[in-house]
């Protein structure tokens, strides 16, 4: 079956890539204003580049068409904390996805412990095997759309010394959370590829 992207909406649009382009790890991005911690989940990210370090994540809005607390909190502060959702913040990473009034903080709400890092970001989630710590880089408007693509440049990294395999070169091995279509996943199956003749 052939789907003509000019032909369909944005919500089949939203289905067919949510479902086919897996996996999608997730993230919990950490943003803060005036002393309220705001810790949302996220699959729609990704690494952009490497020089300037940069990711890439999308932000939709809230169901009164509002923008999402990351979203307003990212365009006042411009500065935030990503996250990799470690499986044993399974529960908690799917509970913190609902949505909250502005001014109420899941991490208060739902009991996420949070860690201070690096001083000027916000906190990070304790636990977390890897997290970044990110300044807005640019915002990309995509001409009306609901959902607003932020580059992110990456100005600290935290790696847990558990997960680091082998420091003279540098390996980092953890077990992420991600989306794969409608579900969760948990990464980390090895597959070797056959030697190129």
């Amino acid at each position: 079956m052939l789907f003509d992207y000019s032909d369909t909406d944005s919500i089949e649009n939203y289905k067919l890539m949510a479902q086919t382009i897996i996996p999608r790890p997730i993230a919990w991005i950490v943003t803060e204003e005036n002393g309220v911690v705001n810790v949302a989940p996220f699959s729609y990210f990704t690494g952009l580049s490497s020089n300037p370090p940069t990711m890439i994540v999308s932000v939709g809005h809230k169901s009164d068409g509002s923008p999402k607390d990351t979203l307003a909190n990212l365009r006042k502060t411009g500065k935030c904390t990503v996250c990799m959702v470690s499986p044993g913040h399974l529960e908690m990473m799917h509970f913190s996805s609902k949505e909250m009034a502005h001014g109420k903080s899941e991490a208060e709400r739902f009991e996420i412990p949070l860690k201070g890092m690096v001083e000027g970001f916000p906190p990070m989630v304790e636990g977390s095997p890897v997290a970044f710590f990110c300044e807005l880089y640019r915002e990309i408007d995509l001409n009306g759309s609901k959902t607003v693509p932020l580059i992110l440049e990456i100005k600290a990294q935290f790696v847990d010394d558990a997960c680091i395999t082998d420091k003279e070169r540098l390996t980092i091995e953890f077990q992420p959370v991600a989306r794969v279509g409608k579900s969760y996943a948990l990464l980390g199956e090895e597959v070797v590829p056959p030697s190129i003749p």
